[in-house]
C-alpha cells in the first residue's frame, strides 16, 4: 500500500487558477490521453506527435527508449501477436511557473496484457500512473512529452474464462518488484528483458526520487530519470 505521508514537499498550480492555467492543464491532460487511445490502436503518426524530437519512454519490458525506437519495437511486438492495451482511469495535471514552460502529466491508468500459454490465457492486470513530463514548445506554444515514466501500484492475473489461471513459481515471481511481479515474470516468459528499477509503492527509495524528480522538473531544474536498475 502506499504511505500515508504527502510525497510532494510543496504545491504548484493543479486545479482552478486563470484561464491561461486552465487550458495549459487541459492541454498536457489531453496530450497524456494520447497514449492508451493512439497507441492501442497504433495510430503511431498520432501518437509520435504526443513527444519532443528527443522523447524518451521506460515501459516494463523496454526499460529506456527512445520514442521512435520505442515505436520500432512496438510494432514488432503487435506483428508478433503481442496484444496489451490501457484503460485511462483519470488524468491531472501540474504546471510550473510560466517562465520555465513545463508540466507535470498525472495519468492513472491499468496495463491489460493478453497472454495465450499453452495451460491458459489470462490477463495479467497492472494499475499504474504515467507521469509524462512535458515542455510548451516555444513558438507554437504546443505541449510535447520530453519522458514518461511510470509508478506501478499493483498487479493481478485475471484467467479469460475465469477459471484456468498460470502458476508462477516463488523464486520466478521473487526476480521482480512487488507492483509489476506477475506483469514481469509473464513478460519475461516471453523473451523480454525486464527492467526492474521502476518506482512502486513498495519501494521507498525509488518513490521518492521520483516525486523529486518531478519536482525538479517543475522548478525548471536539470533531472535525471535514467537511474540504474535495481536487483
Amino acid at each position: 500500500m502506499t504511505s500515508p505521508l504527502d510525497p510532494h514537499t510543496k504545491s504548484y498550480s493543479h486545479i482552478n487558477g486563470t484561464t491561461g492555467e486552465l487550458l495549459d492543464r487541459l492541454a498536457v491532460s489531453e496530450l497524456c490521453k494520447g497514449w492508451p487511445v493512439y497507441r492501442d490502436a497504433s495510430e503511431w503518426a498520432n501518437y509520435r506527435s504526443l513527444f519532443t524530437e528527443d522523447g524518451t519512454v521506460w515501459t516494463t519490458w523496454s526499460g529506456a527508449r527512445h520514442v521512435d525506437d520505442f515505436i520500432s519495437i512496438s510494432k514488432a511486438g503487435k506483428e508478433a501477436g503481442v496484444f496489451i492495451m490501457h484503460r485511462e482511469c483519470g488524468t491531472l495535471a501540474e504546471l510550473a511557473a510560466p517562465e520555465h514552460g513545463r508540466a507535470v502529466g498525472k495519468m492513472k491508468a491499468t496495463i491489460t496484457h493478453r497472454f495465450t500459454f499453452p495451460e491458459s490465457q489470462f490477463d495479467v492486470d497492472c494499475d499504474c500512473r504515467f507521469i509524462f513530463f512535458c515542455e510548451k514548445q516555444a513558438g507554437t506554444g504546443a505541449w510535447k512529452a520530453k519522458y514518461v515514466k511510470l509508478f506501478y501500484d499493483k498487479d493481478k492475473v485475471v484467467p479469460v474464462d475465469g477459471c484456468t489461471a498460470p502458476r508462477f513459481a516463488p523464486d520466478e515471481l521473487a526476480k521482480y518488484p512487488e507492483g509489476y511481479r506477475y506483469l514481469a515474470a509473464a513478460q519475461a516468459r516471453l523473451g523480454y528483458e525486464i527492467d526492474v528499477g521502476l518506482p512502486t509503492p513498495h519501494n521507498n527509495e525509488l518513490w521518492e526520487r521520483m516525486y523529486g524528480e518531478m519536482e525538479k522538473w517543475l522548478d525548471g531544474k536539470q533531472i535525471d530519470l535514467f537511474w540504474e536498475k535495481q536487483t
